[in-house]
């Protein structure tokens, strides 16, 4: 039975799960990017809203974790590839990382929610 984030059975946190992440994160760029056309001045302010909001709905959670948000915009059709990758050194049993893809007609975004545990083994 989980409390509060933290797995009674055997007293690990539980991280946000891959499909939480994702729905956050797609709920938010489908709010802030949308239809809309790419516009690089644009993206900085997309870019900045889509993290912040994405960080705080996974606050909201209140489980107890920090998180990374990280999150690539780009136009589609532009035929450029882009290569994304990280790497972390945690607590495979309780900290996690997803990589989340988001495309509309004129963008697409790639965005990185790392999960990190600060609640101690019961």
């Amino acid at each position: 039975m989980a409390t509060n984030g933290v797995n009674k059975s055997d007293s690990l946190p539980i991280a946000p799960t891959f499909e939480e992440a994702n729905n956050i994160a797609k709920e938010v760029l489908e709010e802030v990017v949308g239809s809309s056309v790419y516009l690089h001045i644009e993206s900085v302010a997309w870019n900045q809203s889509v993290v912040e909001k994405v960080t705080q709905r996974l606050v909201d959670m209140n489980r107890p974790y920090k998180y990374c948000v990280t999150n690539v915009i780009m136009q589609t059709g532009t035929s450029v590839g882009l290569n994304v990758s990280s790497t972390c050194y945690w607590d495979k049993h309780t900290d996690q990382t997803y990589s989340i893809r988001w495309e509309s007609k004129n963008v697409v975004a790639i965005m990185t929610v790392f999960a990190i545990s600060y609640a101690t083994k019961l």
